[in-house]
Protein backbone atom coordinates (compact mmCIF):
# COMPACT_ATOMS: atom_id res chain seq x y z
CA UNK A 1 0.00 0.00 0.00
CA UNK A 2 1.18 3.55 -1.23
CA UNK A 3 2.36 5.59 1.39
CA UNK A 4 2.68 2.69 4.53
CA UNK A 5 4.73 3.26 7.11
CA UNK A 6 7.45 0.61 8.25
CA UNK A 7 9.51 -0.07 11.22
CA UNK A 8 13.31 -0.07 11.44
CA UNK A 9 14.23 -3.37 10.96
CA UNK A 10 17.76 -2.47 12.46
CA UNK A 11 16.31 -2.17 16.00
CA UNK A 12 15.90 -5.77 15.92
CA UNK A 13 18.96 -6.54 14.37
CA UNK A 14 21.10 -4.34 16.92
CA UNK A 15 19.17 -5.79 19.86
CA UNK A 16 19.51 -9.15 18.86
CA UNK A 17 23.46 -8.84 17.62
CA UNK A 18 24.02 -7.06 21.63
CA UNK A 19 22.12 -8.86 23.92
CA UNK A 20 23.80 -12.34 22.67
CA UNK A 21 27.24 -10.41 22.31
CA UNK A 22 27.16 -9.34 26.28
CA UNK A 23 26.19 -13.06 27.33
CA UNK A 24 28.47 -14.54 25.53
CA UNK A 25 30.93 -12.54 26.97
CA UNK A 26 29.81 -12.63 30.63
CA UNK A 27 30.27 -16.39 29.89
CA UNK A 28 33.95 -15.62 28.54
CA UNK A 29 34.30 -13.90 32.20
CA UNK A 30 32.88 -17.16 34.43
CA UNK A 31 29.54 -15.14 34.95
CA UNK A 32 26.49 -17.24 33.56
CA UNK A 33 26.71 -20.67 31.52
CA UNK A 34 26.71 -21.45 28.06
CA UNK A 35 23.06 -23.08 27.72
CA UNK A 36 21.55 -19.50 27.86
CA UNK A 37 24.47 -18.54 25.07
CA UNK A 38 23.36 -21.47 22.69
CA UNK A 39 19.47 -20.33 23.03
CA UNK A 40 19.95 -17.13 22.69
CA UNK A 41 22.16 -17.52 19.92
CA UNK A 42 19.75 -19.60 17.71
CA UNK A 43 16.78 -17.37 18.33
CA UNK A 44 17.73 -13.64 18.85
CA UNK A 45 21.49 -13.28 18.03
CA UNK A 46 20.43 -15.91 14.76
CA UNK A 47 16.84 -16.08 13.66
CA UNK A 48 15.75 -12.65 14.83
CA UNK A 49 19.32 -11.19 13.12
CA UNK A 50 18.52 -13.13 9.91
CA UNK A 51 14.63 -11.62 9.83
CA UNK A 52 15.96 -8.24 10.23
CA UNK A 53 18.42 -8.51 7.28
CA UNK A 54 16.03 -9.72 5.63
CA UNK A 55 13.99 -6.61 6.09
CA UNK A 56 16.76 -4.85 5.36
CA UNK A 57 17.08 -6.48 1.78
CA UNK A 58 13.55 -5.00 1.35
CA UNK A 59 14.62 -1.77 2.06
CA UNK A 60 17.66 -1.67 -0.25
CA UNK A 61 19.92 -1.12 2.33
CA UNK A 62 23.06 -3.50 1.51
CA UNK A 63 25.04 -2.88 4.56
CA UNK A 64 22.50 -3.49 6.69
CA UNK A 65 21.10 -6.75 4.74
CA UNK A 66 25.03 -7.71 4.83
CA UNK A 67 25.56 -7.18 8.33
CA UNK A 68 22.60 -8.35 10.11
CA UNK A 69 21.96 -12.08 8.07
CA UNK A 70 26.07 -12.55 7.82
CA UNK A 71 26.33 -12.07 12.05
CA UNK A 72 22.87 -13.26 12.20
CA UNK A 73 24.44 -16.85 10.73
CA UNK A 74 27.49 -16.25 13.31
CA UNK A 75 25.35 -17.09 15.81
CA UNK A 76 23.67 -19.76 14.88
CA UNK A 77 26.89 -21.42 13.19
CA UNK A 78 28.25 -20.68 16.68
CA UNK A 79 25.19 -22.41 18.69
CA UNK A 80 25.96 -25.20 16.32
CA UNK A 81 29.39 -25.41 17.31
CA UNK A 82 28.45 -25.62 20.86
CA UNK A 83 25.75 -28.46 20.28
CA UNK A 84 28.66 -30.63 18.48
CA UNK A 85 31.35 -29.77 20.61
CA UNK A 86 29.53 -30.85 23.78
CA UNK A 87 27.88 -34.24 21.56
CA UNK A 88 31.67 -35.09 20.87
CA UNK A 89 32.72 -35.70 23.98
CA UNK A 90 30.05 -37.62 25.01
CA UNK A 91 30.49 -41.56 24.97
CA UNK A 92 29.29 -43.31 22.21
CA UNK A 93 28.64 -40.16 20.81
CA UNK A 94 26.99 -39.64 17.31
CA UNK A 95 29.63 -37.14 16.36
CA UNK A 96 32.22 -38.90 13.72
CA UNK A 97 35.59 -37.52 13.18
CA UNK A 98 34.82 -35.83 9.93
CA UNK A 99 32.27 -33.58 12.19
CA UNK A 100 34.65 -33.56 15.05
CA UNK A 101 35.72 -29.50 15.98
CA UNK A 102 38.81 -28.52 17.66
CA UNK A 103 40.06 -25.02 19.19
CA UNK A 104 42.10 -24.56 16.08
CA UNK A 105 38.50 -25.29 14.04
CA UNK A 106 37.34 -22.61 15.87
CA UNK A 107 39.56 -20.13 15.59
CA UNK A 108 39.62 -20.37 11.52
CA UNK A 109 36.29 -19.64 12.09
CA UNK A 110 37.25 -16.38 13.92
CA UNK A 111 39.72 -15.52 11.61
CA UNK A 112 36.90 -15.41 8.40
CA UNK A 113 35.06 -13.18 10.18
CA UNK A 114 37.38 -11.56 10.98
CA UNK A 115 37.87 -10.48 7.55
CA UNK A 116 34.56 -9.69 7.30
CA UNK A 117 34.36 -7.75 10.18
CA UNK A 118 37.24 -5.60 8.47
CA UNK A 119 35.29 -5.26 5.26
CA UNK A 120 32.57 -3.79 7.18
CA UNK A 121 34.33 -1.47 9.25
CA UNK A 122 36.13 -0.41 6.17
CA UNK A 123 32.24 0.47 4.95
CA UNK A 124 31.26 1.91 8.31
CA UNK A 125 33.33 5.02 7.79
CA UNK A 126 30.68 6.26 5.38
CA UNK A 127 27.39 5.85 8.16
CA UNK A 128 28.56 7.11 11.31
CA UNK A 129 30.84 7.43 14.03
CA UNK A 130 29.08 4.91 16.63
CA UNK A 131 28.63 2.40 13.52
CA UNK A 132 32.74 2.72 12.87
CA UNK A 133 33.07 2.51 16.78
CA UNK A 134 30.92 -0.55 17.14
CA UNK A 135 32.65 -2.30 13.96
CA UNK A 136 36.14 -1.16 15.62
CA UNK A 137 35.44 -2.82 18.67
CA UNK A 138 33.79 -6.13 17.03
CA UNK A 139 37.14 -6.44 14.40
CA UNK A 140 39.53 -5.89 17.76
CA UNK A 141 37.68 -8.80 19.51
CA UNK A 142 37.81 -10.79 16.75
CA UNK A 143 41.31 -10.40 16.37
CA UNK A 144 41.75 -11.44 20.15
CA UNK A 145 39.57 -14.40 19.87
CA UNK A 146 41.69 -15.52 16.86
CA UNK A 147 44.85 -15.50 18.95
CA UNK A 148 43.26 -17.33 21.35
CA UNK A 149 42.01 -19.99 19.57
CA UNK A 150 44.56 -20.14 16.87
CA UNK A 151 47.45 -19.25 19.48
CA UNK A 152 46.20 -20.12 22.51
CA UNK A 153 46.64 -16.81 24.07
CA UNK A 154 43.88 -17.33 26.80
CA UNK A 155 45.22 -14.67 28.65
CA UNK A 156 43.69 -11.96 26.46
CA UNK A 157 40.23 -13.47 26.97
CA UNK A 158 38.98 -11.08 29.64
CA UNK A 159 40.11 -8.36 27.96
CA UNK A 160 38.81 -9.51 24.59
CA UNK A 161 35.60 -9.83 26.43
CA UNK A 162 35.80 -6.26 28.23
CA UNK A 163 36.44 -4.96 24.36
CA UNK A 164 33.37 -6.78 23.01
CA UNK A 165 30.99 -5.92 25.59
CA UNK A 166 31.47 -2.03 25.10
CA UNK A 167 31.13 -3.36 21.20
CA UNK A 168 27.67 -4.39 22.39
CA UNK A 169 26.92 -1.02 24.43
CA UNK A 170 27.24 0.38 21.53
CA UNK A 171 25.39 -1.39 18.76
CA UNK A 172 22.34 -1.02 22.02
CA UNK A 173 22.99 2.75 21.93
CA UNK A 174 22.44 2.78 18.16
CA UNK A 175 19.41 0.66 18.63
CA UNK A 176 18.11 3.32 21.27
CA UNK A 177 19.27 6.43 19.21
CA UNK A 178 16.67 5.13 16.61
CA UNK A 179 13.92 4.26 19.20
CA UNK A 180 14.18 7.38 20.80
CA UNK A 181 14.19 9.31 17.38
CA UNK A 182 10.75 8.02 16.38
CA UNK A 183 8.91 7.95 19.72
CA UNK A 184 10.31 11.64 21.12
CA UNK A 185 11.15 13.56 17.72
CA UNK A 186 14.36 14.18 18.19
CA UNK A 187 17.54 13.13 18.39
CA UNK A 188 18.44 12.25 21.96
CA UNK A 189 21.13 9.73 21.08
CA UNK A 190 23.14 11.22 18.50
CA UNK A 191 25.27 9.10 16.43
CA UNK A 192 27.63 11.15 15.09
CA UNK A 193 28.30 12.08 11.69
CA UNK A 194 30.49 10.15 9.03
CA UNK A 195 34.20 9.88 9.40
CA UNK A 196 34.15 9.60 5.52
CA UNK A 197 31.68 11.58 3.27
CA UNK A 198 29.95 10.24 0.45
CA UNK A 199 30.24 11.49 -2.98
CA UNK A 200 27.43 13.07 -4.76
CA UNK A 201 26.04 10.85 -7.62
CA UNK A 202 28.11 13.26 -11.12
CA UNK A 203 24.85 12.95 -11.92
CA UNK A 204 22.35 13.88 -9.29
CA UNK A 205 25.06 16.66 -9.17
CA UNK A 206 24.70 17.55 -12.99
CA UNK A 207 21.25 17.60 -12.69
CA UNK A 208 21.20 20.28 -9.63
CA UNK A 209 23.53 22.53 -11.43
CA UNK A 210 21.17 22.71 -14.53
CA UNK A 211 18.29 23.79 -12.11
CA UNK A 212 20.07 26.07 -10.18
CA UNK A 213 20.96 27.80 -14.11
CA UNK A 214 18.50 30.83 -14.20
CA UNK A 215 16.55 30.48 -17.03
CA UNK A 216 17.06 33.29 -20.40
CA UNK A 217 14.09 34.85 -21.35
CA UNK A 218 13.70 34.52 -24.89
CA UNK A 219 14.56 37.16 -27.50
Amino acid sequence: MAGEAHGNPAVVGLAGFGITTLLLQFHNLGWCGSGVVFCAALMFGGAAQLIAGFQEFKAGNNFGYSAFTAYGAFWISLAFIFLVSNLQTTPNSIIGPPLKITATDIGYFMLVYTVYTLIMFVASLAVHKAMTLTFLTLLLGFSGLDLVFLLGMKSILTITAIDLIFCALVALYMMAHAIFLQVFGRDILPVGEPLVSKPEPVLRRAHQETTRRPVLAEL
